[in-house]
């Protein structure tokens, strides 16, 4: 088994979403905990709502690459829209930040609320 923390995080109806989200993850993956969400504000393209983020700590036989697809996988089931701006609007965004406890997402380092929600499920 593999021990992933997936950062989550939505700023189209974000609290039915992401419920929506660890629904998902809950139903076919092992959720070992889930930090809590905070409001944060758009990096990049700022004139759209606020962000609600935090992350999830998950057990997965699934392999690194096959996990990534799968989340992708979740973000088309939950309509993201992938022509929006990388920055922009999103129904859910689900990225693999520690693998197995390697960080393998630079915004670990860079932005405080994901380190926060992070370090809170590890």
């Amino acid at each position: 088994m593999n021990t992933c923390v997936v950062g989550i995080g939505s700023n189209i109806q974000p609290e039915e979403n992401i419920r929506e989200a660890l629904r998902i993850l809950e139903g076919e993956q092992t959720l070992l905990s889930v930090s809590a969400m905070v409001e944060t504000e758009p990096i990049g393209v700022t004139d759209q709502p606020a962000f609600i983020n935090g992350a999830v700590k998950i057990s997965t036989s699934m392999a690194q690459e096959e996990f990534s697809v799968y989340l992708k996988n979740i973000e088309d089931r939950l309509k993201r829209d992938r022509t929006q701006p990388r920055f922009g609007p999103r129904t859910i965004d689900l990225d693999v930040v520690v693998w197995n406890g390697k960080v393998v997402d630079r915004d670990y380092y860079t932005r405080q609320f994901l380190k926060n929600a992070v370090d809170e499920v590890l």
